[in-house]
């Protein structure tokens, strides 16, 4: 595992992944499925 060098550095938003690249950047990139909440479903009458 990595260490934690220094905090709150970037600026977080909701559905992406941040990762540092081969070059020692930071890089964002949009999650699949992320940041999204469910809907209700509807419940079937019978």
């Amino acid at each position: 595992m990595g260490t934690v060098i220094v905090k709150n550095v970037v600026k977080r938003k909701p559905g992406y992944l941040y990762y540092v690249d081969g070059k020692g950047n930071v890089c964002e990139a949009r999650m699949s499925r992320g940041g999204k909440k469910k809907k209700a479903s509807k419940k079937k009458k019978r």
